[in-house]
């Protein structure tokens, strides 16, 4: 299965909406022609409470302390990670991410990471266990062909190194 069906098609029109981008200098985002999948992925069921999880996040979050923030204010996107440890505490991630009103992470941030409730889950029995590292990139992403080939891999490699049995993605 592709990972983007008709991608050639997405291609072309993207293209078209950069030209207008590039006679007009700004994004006409009722013109961007989002790609849309017919068919999804069917693969066998897992037992959580036998299965180590992994968590990956589209909010843009961060250690403050040591990495660099995602590029919130480019209009073409950042396809970078950051990783950091599970136990990570709240007070020490930011978010840079411009797509979303920060206001209900900043008060919850389980909202968007539900660190905490996972690990929650895992002393309850309820999952065997967690990788020891979240994934997080931000999730203001128009050129899907940069998300195939930059991003992707990027996450799939971070994700086989910690072997999890299941991925929980939780969209900004």
């Amino acid at each position: 299965m592709e990972i983007v069906e008709n991608f050639l098609e997405w291609q072309n029109s993207y293209k078209e909406w950069l030209k207008y981008y590039e006679l007009n200098g700004k994004l006409d985002w009722n013109n961007y022609k989002r790609p849309k999948n017919k068919t999804a992925p069917n693969t066998k069921g897992i037992k959580l409470s036998d299965s180590k999880i992994m968590l990956i996040s589209s909010a843009g979050a961060f250690l403050k302390r040591d990495q660099k923030a995602f590029d919130a204010s480019n209009l073409f996107g950042d396809y970078t990670i950051r990783t950091f440890p599970i136990e990570t505490p709240f007070e020490e991630l930011s978010y840079a991410h411009e797509h979303y009103d920060h206001k209900v992470v900043e008060e919850d941030p389980q909202s968007l990471l539900p660190l905490r409730n996972l690990e929650k889950l895992v002393k309850e029995n309820i999952i065997h266990s967690l990788a020891k590292s979240v994934i997080s990139f931000s999730g203001y992403l128009p050129d899907v062909k940069r998300l195939v080939e930059v991003l992707i891999p990027a996450i799939l490699n971070e994700v086989k190194s910690q072997n999890p049995d299941a991925v929980l993605l939780v969209p900004s």
